[in-house]
């Protein structure tokens, strides 16, 4: 298997088990395990912020210490072993540790193959967006196979998919790999994640384009822990859900297909604007509108609330800053805004879809979506990004 190929099944085996954790576990918590959704918040929640710190402190520290395809192997196989955990039947307190256990090491999976994403970017000029179109791939791939099980079989085959497209990870991962992301990295000495995130930070324009990151991203926090329980509140069947939650990801692989063509000129500041106004219509319109043809419409938006800030924020790191930085900063992305964010927006969200009502915890992703707006107007000039 060529380099290229290797990158494009990597992002497929993962995307593929994101699709199921990403949209489907806090319907699995609630409607398998009988949670509540506040009390399905509180776990996620709690999960999330294990998330981002272990992804923050302890992958860096990991792949220091290991080549990245160790990281990848034992991160998957220790992933498997606490999803089957989730087999028997547990009180909270047991869900609540599988939880936050399991959110601290399965998503490091990410980062890591991201990273081999970049060294093998330097070392064989692989093309990225095509193979993070696999990624794209499998995750719609996931979806629809969710949607169709949980018709048949219910909830209960939610976590039995987890479990066997963990084990594919760790079969795949456990065949041979690109040479060089089998060996171990080299740091200068004194080299730390202290000294390397201060800087990541003096770099210009670095803090205004991740807190931009961090709030964009952050905004999906309802959507990623509510939209299957909110279209199953609005009676559509399970099947369809999947269907319907596949509407964002074909739109997902459509703009990546096509943003290296439609993007190459346009300023990283406006790719954010653009992102935070489409993020802002996108949440308003199923507030005002709750219903399925609504919902279904305001999916195409994903491609601007996540797919233009995503690639906004990769396209500053790659234009902006040295290939020294990039590896802090891609660690950083994915613990802040790609996991803390979400996680404290989990918590208001559960109160409003819980106590309000459903569509106002959509509204409430605003908070996030129109400071962005603000933000980007105030600064684009001055720090010319």
């Amino acid at each position: 298997m060529n380099t290229q190929r290797w990158l494009s099944f990597s992002f497929l085996t993962f995307f593929f088990t994101w699709g199921i954790f990403l949209p489907y576990w806090t319907g699995f918590l609630t409607n398998d395990k009988g949670l509540s959704v506040k009390a399905a918040s509180v776990v996620m929640g709690a999960g999330m912020v294990a998330r981002s710190f272990a992804t923050f402190l302890f992958f860096p520290y990991m792949t220091r210490k290991l080549s990245l395809i160790r990281a990848v192997q034992w991160t998957a196989l220790i992933s498997l072993l606490l999803a089957i955990m989730y087999l028997p039947n547990s009180p909270f307190a047991v869900l609540l540790l599988i939880t936050i256990l399991f959110s601290a090491v399965y998503p490091m999976i990410l980062p890591a193959v991201e990273s081999g994403a970049s060294v093998l970017m330097q070392a064989d000029r692989i093309h990225y967006g095509k193979s993070r179109s696999y990624g794209s791939i499998g995750y719609t791939v996931a979806l629809l196979i969710v949607g169709a099980a949980t018709a048949v079989w219910g909830e209960k085959s939610i976590l039995l998919l987890m479990i066997a497209g963990l084990g594919f990870i760790v079969l795949f991962f456990s065949r041979p790999a690109p040479a060089i992301l089998q060996s171990k990295p080299e740091y200068k000495s004194g080299s730390n994640v202290k000294t390397g995130l201060k800087s990541l930070f003096q770099s210009k324009g670095f803090a205004v384009v991740m807190l931009l990151a961090i709030l964009l991203q952050g905004a999906h926090a309802s959507y990623y822990n509510y939209g299957f329980i909110f279209l199953n509140d609005l009676g559509v069947n399970s099947f369809y859900i999947g269907i319907v939650l596949n509407i964002a990801i074909l739109f997902e692989i459509l703009f990546f297909a096509k943003a290296d063509r439609l993007l190459s000129k346009v300023k990283v500041s406006t790719m954010f604007l653009v992102s935070a106004i489409g993020s802002t219509v996108r949440w308003v319109a199923i507030f005002l509108y709750p219903m399925t043809s609504v919902f279904i419409a305001s999916q195409v938006l994903h491609a601007l609330s996540f797919g233009v800030a995503h690639y906004a924020f990769i396209q500053y790191i790659s234009t902006k800053l040295p290939n020294s930085h990039i590896a802090a900063a891609q660690g950083f992305y994915a613990a802040f805004a790609m996991s803390l964010s979400t996680a404290i927006l989990t918590f208001p969200a559960g109160f409003l879809y819980d106590e309000v009502s459903p569509n106002a915890a959509f509204l409430g992703m605003t908070i996030c979506s129109v400071p962005a707006i603000i933000i980007v107007l105030l600064t684009r000039k001055k720090l010319n990004y």
